[in-house]
């Protein structure tokens, strides 16, 4: 397992838990982790920041499906401190 690097919270930036569902699991090696970004940062610099951290959810980039809550938002949401954020795979039908 990989060790990361220590993140420490100043007060220009906000604390948030990150989930993973499914396979998304899998490709982050953690069912869970927590992010520290800056204040004012959206769903998408989230992402980003995610991808550079776990690079093999860069190609699912178009397709994941983000949840802050319990309500799906775009990626121009404005996270704030203490939300909680859920990354699903897209969702096959048959």
């Amino acid at each position: 397992m990989e060790t990361m690097p220590i993140q420490i919270k100043t007060p220009a930036q906000i604390c948030l838990k990150v989930s993973f569902y499914s396979y998304f699991k899998d490709l982050t090696g953690c069912p869970d982790t927590t992010e520290i970004v800056a204040q004012g940062d959206t769903l998408g610099d989230l992402f980003d920041a995610l991808v550079r951290r776990f690079p093999r959810l860069g190609p699912m980039r178009n397709s994941t499906l983000i949840a802050v809550g319990l309500d799906y938002q775009d990626r121009n949401y404005v996270l704030k401190n203490g939300d909680e954020v859920s990354l699903f795979p897209p969702v096959q039908g048959g």
